[in-house]
């Protein structure tokens, strides 16, 4: 990396979770770019930043799950703080979308706000302003991205569970 600082942006959590939503399978860094919104110079740094974090491994293919995990869980509700606003139009996310909507039930619905999207809730600002449209066709990405909402925002309770949820998905 070059001299200035490399400090870990929102996409950065997006692009590891997308690769560790392919599990072991391979994956190719142009796709996954594409499928996120993403163009090539920011796939490639988002993955050298996570490198310098040491969230991915040298090689630069295969997400250091653990480590991952402990940032979800400890760092990004810091890093990246969220508080609900405005009730607008959208895809639900936290514990209004799946996994968690099957576990608690709220009369507040989170949304990240999306023109095509189907619900009315409290606008929540996602990790990355792609991601919308980058997990329309990817319900892996779209649930993992909703419990790190969960972990942004929710109440103990809601963490806990999503913590639970993301390492079953995450680790196993």
């Amino acid at each position: 990396m070059s001299k200035e600082q490399s400090s870990m942006r929102p996409q950065d959590i997006v692009v590891l979770l997308k690769i560790a939503s392919h599990q072991d399978e391979q994956w190719v860094q142009i796709p996954i770019a594409k499928q996120l919104g993403l163009s090539q110079s920011e796939m490639s740094k988002s993955l050298n930043r996570s490198k310098y974090a040491g969230l991915i491994d040298d090689s630069g293919r295969k997400v250091r799950r653990l480590a991952l995990l402990d940032f979800i869980q400890f760092g990004l509700p810091y890093a990246f703080p969220q508080r609900p606003g405005a009730i607008v139009r959208g895809i639900p996310t936290a514990h209004s979308a799946p996994p968690l909507n099957d576990q608690i039930q709220s009369n507040d619905d989170y949304v990240w706000p999306y023109a095509k999207g189907t619900v009315r809730g409290q606008s929540i600002i996602p990790l990355y302003k792609t991601v919308p449209e980058a997990v329309q066709n990817d319900p892996s990405l779209y649930e993992l991205l909703a419990l790190v909402d969960a972990i942004r925002l929710g109440t103990a309770r809601e963490k806990k569970l999503a913590i639970s949820e993301m390492k079953n998905r995450i680790l196993n």
